[in-house]
């Protein structure tokens, strides 16, 4: 059986500073692989490559808005200058600043919401794919389970995340003959500092968890193992597939 081995292996991780990214990030360099994190905010990036070095991995902090083209563009060639090729590429960036009914949203927290979440995804992923495309590399997007099905309160995150689920199959059909395999995990809700509104407020959290086969939200270690398997030749014959982690809930 395979240990899911990233030897050699060079990784970008977008939204890498925290949460799943993080976790994500950290896995990659403790299975041997060469780790970029990118992020708007320096200072947390460094602080995750800190964490990377200190057990003798390699990272490097990418600093970049993943919605605008020349910002990603050059992050993305110096993580290849750095590194010297690019195999595993991992869309997490992500953001969700309306918590309500979706028809209250503003139109600029709409378009905010889409730059990152779709937009973002689609621009680092063009960027990356001529460098992937050079190592039979693959691509995993981090959805989630409100791409699958209404969410309470997060409407337009929920159809971003729609979107992204969409755009990983197209990207499959697409990307297959050049020898990248593009999938994505929908994970439900885990505990991060970004689902806080939704696992610090008690009834919102309990209503979730009546659907649960699993007592419980999960950890980002938990999501960071199945992206870990998806970049792995473990998966080398997997590709356009939705990893659902979420405790039952979609059943």
């Amino acid at each position: 059986m395979s240990s899911m081995d990233l030897t050699g292996k060079s990784a970008i991780v977008t939204g890498g500073s925290r949460g799943i990214g993080e976790a994500t990030a950290l896995a990659f360099a403790e299975a041997g692989a060469k780790v970029a994190v990118m992020g708007r905010k320096l200072e947390p990036l460094q602080e995750v490559v800190a964490k990377i070095e200190s057990k003798g991995g390699k990272g490097l902090a990418l600093q970049a808005h993943v919605a605008r083209p020349d910002e990603v563009g050059a992050a993305v060639r110096k993580a290849v200058q750095t590194f010297g090729e690019l195999d595993i590429l991992v869309n997490n960036a992500a953001t969700n600043p309306h918590f309500g009914p979706l028809i209250d949203c503003s139109n600029e927290l709409w378009d905010k919401i889409f730059e990152v979440n779709l937009k973002g995804c689609f621009l680092v992923t063009k960027s990356c794919v001529p460098f992937l495309e050079k190592t039979g590399g693959c691509i995993v997007n981090v959805a989630s389970v409100a791409g699958l099905k209404p969410f309470p309160l997060m409407g337009v995150y929920a159809v971003t995340k729609a979107g992204m689920i969409h755009l990983t199959k197209i990207l499959a059909k697409e990307l297959g003959p050049r020898k990248i395999r593009v999938n994505c995990v929908a994970p439900g809700v885990i505990k991060t500092r970004f689902s806080k509104a939704i696992w610090e407020n008690e009834a919102i959290l309990d209503e979730i968890l009546k659907g649960h086969a699993i007592d419980r939200i999960g950890e980002p270690e938990e999501v960071a193992s199945a992206i870990m398997y998806l970049a792995s030749k473990d998966s080398a014959y997997t590709t356009g597939t939705v990893l659902v982690l979420d405790g039952g809930e979609m059943l």
